[in-house]
This record gives C-alpha cells, structure tokens and sequence, in this order.
C-alpha cells in the first residue's frame, strides 16, 4: 500500500477594519501555530499555511483551489478575529473535502496587566468562530470541530486523529472493490445497492468471472512461485502435524500462486479490494485462504462471501491506519461462538481461512485441514492469535433506504485455554459495555456477522467518516443501555428517512 504525501492546509479567517498591523499579526500567528502542528510529531501529515482569508473573493478561490488539488486531503480553518460570515458562504458551498474547524485563540492567557481595546480587537476567536460556525449550521454543512489551546498535546492529537479520518474519506472514492463471483446465495446482509454506494461513498464494485483471474493464477511461472514458498518457510512456523512434507509444501505453493495471481491481477486492473465466495471457485484449486491474508496484510480489503461492504470498509480503515506508529493491525473479522461463561463472557472471532496477520500476536503458523465448504483440496492458512487491548468493531449496513455504521467499542481478551483443534486465526473480544447489552443493542440495529475491525482506530474516527459521508452511525460503547439505544435508533429513522 503506498503512501501518498498528503497536505492540510491552515486558512485564517479575519477582515480588514483594524487595520494593516493587526492582519500582519494574524498572519505571523497563524504562522507559528503552524510551525508547531508540524514540529509536534503528533500530526501524520504535513500542515500548509495559507495566506489570511479577508474577502468573499479570496475564500472561494482558495477553497476552490483546496478542491483541485490532488494534495490536499482537508482544510483547518481558524477565525483569529471576527471574519463575517457571509464572506465564507459561497466558498463552503463550493467546498468538497473534509474541514476542521480549529476553535482556539493565539494566547493562551489573558494579559490582564496589559490587555487594552486593540488586544480585544485583534484577538477575538471566542467572538469569530461562532459567528463561523452558525453559518455551517445554517447551510446544514458537515465539519469536525476542536476546542482547546493550540499547542496542547491533546488538541493536536485531535487534529492528527480527524486527519486521518480526512484521508479516509478522500481515499474512500478511489476504492475499488472486485468481486469474484457473488454474494453466498440467500444471505441478506452481504447484499446491498451497489450503484448508491457509488454516489455515497464513491466506491467501484465490478464482478469478474472466476476463472478470468484464474487465469492470471495459473500465468504464475513456477519460479515466482518457488521464490515465495521459500519466503513463507522462512517467515512463519510449519505445522506439518503428521501430513506429508512433500505434499504440504505443494499446497503452500498452491496459495503462492494464488497470491502472486491474484496480486497482479488487483493491480493490472486497479482494484483496491476483492471479495471471494467459496460456492464459486472455478478452477481454483483451493479456497484463497493464506494467499488473501497476505494481501490484506499488505493493504488490501477482503470480505467472505462476496461481502463488498465490508471489503470496502477494510480497504478504508487500511488507509486511515498507514503510517501509525506501533500500530496493532485491521482486519475483515466475523462472529462466530460464545463465551457465557458469568464474568468471562464474549465473542470468538474467527474465519474459515481469511483474518489478517497484522493483528497476530506471538508465532504465526502455516497450517493445511480439511474445508467442508468449497469442495476443494485441503487450503494452507495463517493460524494465530490475536493481540489483546481496545478495539473497535465496524458494520456498515444496507437498510434500503440509507446506508447505517455500526460502531462497537470492544475489548480483546485472551482465551483461557488453547485450542488446538481449531486451525483458523482467532480474536476474543466482549464488546462494550457487556456482552448482553452490546449483543441485543449489535442486533436491533440489524448489525451483520462480518465486521472491519481495527486496534489502531476509534469510534470517534468512524463517527467522524460516517458524518463526512452523509450516513446514519450508531455507537455502542460502555454508556449504551438498551432504552436509549432503541430511542436512538428510533429518531434516526426519523432523520435521515429520505
């Protein structure tokens, strides 16, 4: 997954009637605060200053500009002295990217000893981001706002965290989801509109016959594949447990086509994501397992069972996470038993073969079992463990008449006993604020059995991308209770009904 080199750029808001000495003052303020975003190392991407935004003509342009460069992921916008608002009107309707609003004001404390009438003048954020953001109010325009001094650590951890929300939602239209087959026939919650998803969410979902990328697997020379069996020996444990070496090794070289294949394939035709169905393989000799857990490792979304939206989502929460120091890994996830065992109660995540590896924990494993589903030859997969800690939980949903982002704050937990007859990666995780409650709150908002999951994002970052796309999100964490939830649910309804 490569890194593009994004910008944010910090536009100023003030006007002329103080005179040229106060709008220098801005400027160089404006300035130093970005000096220090930059300098702070809390910030992912780089902070542009831009020239102090005084007139109608100045705003549009540079809002105009902000849309048209392939650069800037988002504006922060600051209103260091009183800036009218309907000098922003035209340039906000005309604005296509994210925003943050920074409320926060030069000086940290008010000189009492020295404060006169032109320090109140020029210094008037408590007075100009209000009157800043009434007018997004009044247009009814989306923007993240933060509040605090602005060299706080606090606040620009706030800022770096919505910008990667911002980038989420720049990528979220260059996303490209391949579909091999279709949907696991008869299930609903994998479905959705796929042309509304477009015009929401500016994804490309393409279905393509099983074996034209068939095809590109079986093009995989024999030395490509010898190349990445050695890699996979040498980087992961091998679990023969009694199976022939000779014919491991041929089923390992199986999933190293696939994933040379498959790879190629992706990038030949642009695809950002890919889904599989294991009622539809074609002439694939295995169920992709290790092949698609290490292109998920290296960025790409999946989704089991033709599941385009939660491919999708993995594919976004990939991008938002690039670059994040000591990050803990994401990955396409699914419900599968309970633990209601009082005071060790909660869900075992796993798969029949597709969890990423950049959530393992410990030793990773190559293991070769039996697949009932599919009606293929024994597939090799990554056997691990997931880390413990924080976590969020993410199903985006088709209700027919809009898009709704469910939003679990989870805690990962190790089992208690291994389980060695289990040959899939697992995770353990109760969900907030119990199992029960969270369990009831996940099914009344009709939430699926796949989830895009991440150690390194917060719901606050979903929320935030959720609002930027125009969709219904929906949180359950550790203040949900089951009455409020439902009335949540209810006036949502009642909102965003089209």
């Amino acid at each position: 997954m490569e890194q593009k080199t994004y910008q944010f750029w910090f536009c100023t808001g003030s006007q002329d009637l103080y005179g040229d000495e106060c709008l220098a003052n801005v400027a160089e303020h404006s300035r130093i605060i970005v000096d220090a975003l930059n300098a702070s190392g809390q910030l992912p991407y780089e902070v542009v200053w831009k020239p102090t935004l005084i007139t109608n003509e100045l705003i549009r342009k540079t809002f105009n500009e902000a849309n048209t460069d392939e650069n800037c992921a988002g504006v922060i916008t600051w209103m260091h002295t009183f800036s009218p608002a309907k000098s922003w009107i035209l340039g906000l309707q005309e604005y296509r990217k994210p925003l943050l609003h920074l409320h926060t004001q030069f000086n940290r404390e008010i000189p009492y000893d020295t404060i006169d009438m032109d320090f109140m003048n020029e210094n008037q954020s408590a007075h100009g981001d209000r009157e800043y953001g009434h007018i997004f109010s009044r247009l009814g325009m989306e923007r993240k706002v933060v509040v605090g001094f602005w060299d706080e650590e606090e606040v620009q951890k706030k800022i770096g965290s919505w910008m990667r929300t911002a980038v989420g939602v720049i990528e979220s239209s260059h996303v490209r989801v391949m579909r091999i087959a279709d949907n696991m026939r008869n299930v609903a919650v994998t479905e959705g509109d796929k042309v509304e998803a477009q015009i929401k969410f500016g994804w490309e979902v393409d279905a393509y016959p099983v074996n034209e990328i068939v095809e590109a697997v079986n093009a995989v020379s024999q030395a490509d594949i010898h190349a990445l069996v050695e890699e996979y020996y040498s980087r992961y444990e091998i679990l023969l447990e009694g199976r022939d070496e000779k014919e491991f090794r041929e089923h390992v070289a199986v999933q190293a086509g696939i994933e040379i294949g498959f790879e190629r394939f992706l990038r030949e035709k642009n695809y950002q994501a890919i889904v599989t169905h294991f009622g539809d393989l074609g002439g694939l000799r295995q169920l992709p397992g290790l092949a698609i857990q290490r292109l998920m490792e290296k960025g790409y979304g999946f989704g089991g069972e033709g599941d385009w939206k939660t491919a999708a989502m993995v594919r976004v929460m990939k991008i938002m996470t690039q670059g994040m120091k000591d990050a803990k890994g994401t990955s396409f996830m699914e419900d599968y038993t309970y633990n209601l065992v009082p005071g060790k109660e909660g869900i075992l995540q796993a798969h029949m073969l597709e969890v990423c590896p950049s959530i393992a924990e410990g030793p990773i494993s190559i293991k070769e079992q039996p697949l009932s589903m599919g009606d293929r030859e024994d597939p090799a997969r990554l056997v691990f463990t997931a880390k413990t800690g924080p976590a969020v939980a993410a199903s985006l949903i088709d209700l027919g008449d809009r898009f709704r982002l469910i939003i679990n704050d989870v805690d990962c937990k190790k089992v208690e006993k291994p389980m060695p007859k289990l040959p899939v990666a697992t995770a353990f995780w109760t969900p907030q604020p119990d199992l029960k409650t969270g369990a009831e709150a996940w099914i009344l908002a009709g939430g699926a059995h796949h989830t895009a999951f991440s150690f390194d994002l917060t719901a606050e970052q979903m929320g935030d991308w959720a609002d930027a796309m125009g969709i219904e999100a929906v949180f359950i964490d550790k203040d949900t209770t089951i009455r409020q939830f439902k009335n949540e649910l209810r006036w949502n309804a009642l909102a965003y009904r089209k």
